[in-house]
């Protein structure tokens, strides 16, 4: 499914944080690993063991239950990408909503995948230097 979000609202930033999620690309575990760049499909952010999808992240994920909160109290409990992107369209409101826990969850995970490619090119320069 394509969305243009950019004829929805101007905020270009905004607009690839929401297809990201949206889309399941990204900082989304399934992704990483599809793409070589995550061993593991696992998610980072909770030890269910469960995939990090973009679902996962937005419907599941305990890591993000704050964030998620105040998407409920704007979108209610339905938390399908049909039903949000139907938020997202419906007000400003909405759209103010599900743009917040997207940005924030987004840049939350963007900075956890920086942390763990340092660390990892941290470990490989130890074991050089040994």
């Amino acid at each position: 499914m394509f969305i243009n979000l950019k004829s929805a609202h101007t905020d270009k930033v905004g607009n690839v944080v929401k297809f990201f999620v949206l889309s399941g690309h990204g900082c989304f575990g399934r992704y990483l690993c599809r793409i070589g760049r995550e061993a593991t499909s696992g998610c980072h952010h909770c030890d269910t063991g469960d995939e990090d999808t973009a679902l996962h992240t937005l419907q599941e994920c305990p890591a993000w239950a704050e964030q998620r909160r105040d998407l409920v109290a704007v979108t209610g409990l339905d938390l399908s990408l049909p039903a949000v992107v139907r938020t997202m369209v419906g007000s400003n409101t909405g759209w103010t909503a599900v743009s917040s826990f997207c940005e924030h969850v987004i840049l939350a995970k963007e900075e956890a995948e920086r942390e763990r490619e340092r660390t990892s090119r941290l470990r490989s320069r130890q074991r050089r230097t040994r």
